[in-house]
């Protein structure tokens, strides 16, 4: 059972959202390790890395995607767990995911890196969100696990009132334009799971995608035929720079200067990487950057320039 109190325990996360929703509790001392990914709030930076990528990122959208099927058609993982760097730390408490195998560490590579190999037994968390609601239990859950629930409890209490303003600024509004959030550019993907109730909730009406549910991929013909008004760039791990390399790949689509979103120059690209594909506290923050994008009129939260950028053709 583990009994360890709040000031001795030590984590390792190996999670970007999970380092996200500690430091957010107030525990960020007692991080000890991180994933090679984890890089916010400033200071994380610093802990010893405990797992590594099994490909370049360098690569483009495409070579990234064929590289990630070739490494999971043959039965091996995307990420490396360190098991050496995890045993020097002696955890008491490890976090990872269990929700998407090319996002993370995952739940089954943690359990074969600890298994009969620390001197100690360890608490491993596994977070698994699908929809807005999971993300704020899971951050419930990892309170209560880090014997700090009543923390957990405000935290959620603030994001559930920051989401409150934005839908009661909202409430009568009668136009919804549709909305297009690309989370892969070749082979081309949107975003699934959260993101359909994030546009929701900030006044739009998500299209090719269903909340809950993992982001599909999509031919260019579907966006074609449903002609978005609003179109958000926001790849998996890109950082806007990332995304503007490859911005072309829209470019070149047949028909893309048709299209009703790029006509009233209303396609935007946004931060993927620390905003929208981080199932943590900043999940709001995305919330936010899509009122500003989706209803500039009524909300202006200052993420604009560094959280999401308009693309001009």
């Amino acid at each position: 059972m583990f009994i360890n109190t709040m000031a001795d325990q030590k984590i390792i996360s190996l999670l970007p959202a999970a380092t996200e929703i500690v430091c957010a509790l107030g525990l960020q001392q007692n991080l000890v390790g991180r994933s090679h990914e984890c890089d916010f709030p400033e200071g994380v930076a610093q802990l010893p890395i405990c797992s590594d990528a099994n490909m370049d990122h360098n690569l483009s959208s495409l070579e990234i995607d064929k590289r990630v099927k070739e490494i999971l058609s043959d039965a091996l993982s995307v990420y490396t767990v360190n098991r050496e760097k995890i045993k020097e730390l002696q955890p008491d408490v490890v976090i990872t995911q269990a929700q998407c195998e090319v996002c993370a560490v995952s739940l089954t590579e943690v359990e074969q890196a600890l298994v009969n190999y620390l001197d100690k037994p360890a608490q491993i968390i596994s977070l698994e969100p699908q929809k807005l609601n999971d993300i704020f239990a899971d951050i419930e859950n990892v309170a209560a696990a880090l014997n700090v629930a009543e923390r957990g409890a405000i935290l959620v209490e603030e994001l559930q009132e920051r989401v409150d303003i934005i839908k009661h600024k909202l409430k009568f509004a009668e136009n919804k334009p549709t909305v297009a959030c690309i989370e892969w550019l070749e082979p081309m993907m949107v975003s699934g799971n959260w993101i359909p109730e994030l546009i929701d909730i900030a006044g739009g009406t998500s299209i090719l995608a269903e909340a809950g549910k993992h982001s599909p991929y999509i031919e260019w013909v579907d966006i074609r035929l449903t002609d978005p008004e609003i179109i958000v760039l926001m790849p998996c791990g890109f950082s806007i720079e990332r995304t503007m390399k490859e911005v072309g790949i829209l470019l070149e689509q047949p028909g893309f200067a048709e299209l009703k979103a790029v006509k009233n120059n209303r396609v935007y690209i946004a931060d993927g990487n620390q905003y929208f594909n981080r199932p943590g506290p900043r999940i709001v923050d995305s919330i936010e950057i899509l009122a500003e994008i989706i209803n500039p009129k009524q909300f202006i939260f200052g993420y604009e320039g560094n959280g999401w950028i308009k693309f001009d053709m």
